[in-house]
């Protein structure tokens, strides 16, 4: 089973809650964590994971024969992604912009496009109490954060439940992190802010056909419109984490929730439960 804890902003808390349940269900079953916010990842400051394997991620750019092409603007058309431009009798290519899809390559009629390999970042893999462990990561001026998180996400073990930190928000790469799972944990607060997110997070899940269930964190803080609309769109609301300090600095420290405070383990531990399906 693949459960992805994902949210609509950023602070909401969802690295909190997909640490602890990870660390929870690995006391009874075999679990993997894959860090997805490969942008800005941040599990392993709670998991401390020995890293035993690193692979690159690279895409495919295109490389124009500047003696082939005859600037007919074939590869320009074909482009869906406006990587390329034919500005006069220049061909210039958007680095950024390529998806690496290599259609440039198929449309142009003088075989004129080459494709060179362009690393966008890496997945590592390794172990973390008990817990097989994967992470992406971005290089730094790279914009293109998909292809590394769907590199990263052929990494989950078919034979462990997986738990997914999302990139948070709604855009391209909280998509591929959410495409497939089996459960969406959508984490939020109740304020307006929170409720509005929320919405969007629930959008990208319901046109996923991806199942959702809702977390709220700092209870107590707002007001009752994230229950409202839960409650009117029959969404469960499986966990309530309070407002509180002790919380707050157990999470300053990169310690995980359910070893700061001992008495959450329980709670996170029977969620497990009822998300896999056993025994309370």
């Amino acid at each position: 089973m693949r459960i992805t804890v994902a949210s609509g902003k950023g602070g909401t808390g969802k690295t909190t809650v997909a640490v602890s349940l990870a660390l929870a269900l690995a006391d009874e079953e075999r679990v993997q964590f894959i860090d997805a916010d490969v942008e800005a990842p941040n599990a392993h400051l709670f998991l401390r994971p020995h890293i035993e394997t690193t692979k690159g991620v690279d895409k495919r750019l295109p490389q124009v024969d500047e003696v082939r092409c005859d600037r007919c603007g074939a590869c320009v058309q074909a482009c869906e992604f406006n990587a390329l431009a034919l500005l006069g009798q220049r061909l210039l290519v958007y680095p950024d912009l390529c998806h690496g899809c290599g259609r440039c390559r198929l449309a142009c009629p003088r075989g004129a496009i080459n494709e060179i390999s362009h690393e966008l970042g890496v997945v590592e893999t390794g172990t973390a109490r008990g817990l097989r462990v994967a992470q992406g990561r971005l290089h730094v001026g790279e914009s293109m954060a998909t292809p590394v998180i769907r590199a990263l996400l052929q990494e989950a073990a078919a034979d462990h439940t997986v738990i997914v930190d999302a990139p948070p928000g709604t855009g391209c790469p909280t998509i591929a992190a959410l495409h497939g799972a089996d459960l969406a944990l959508l984490v939020t607060e109740p304020t307006p802010f929170g409720l509005h997110d929320l919405r969007a997070a629930v959008g990208v899940a319901e046109a996923l056909e991806v199942p959702a269930a809702v977390i709220v964190n700092r209870a107590g803080i707002g007001d009752t419109g994230v229950e409202a609309y839960c409650a009117a769109r029959d969404l469960p609301i499986v966990l309530e984490i309070p407002f509180d300090r002790a919380i707050a600095s157990s999470y300053a420290v990169g310690e995980p929730l359910i070893d700061a405070l001992p008495a959450w383990r329980g709670p996170v531990t029977a969620l497990g439960r009822r998300i896999v399906g056993r025994p309370a």
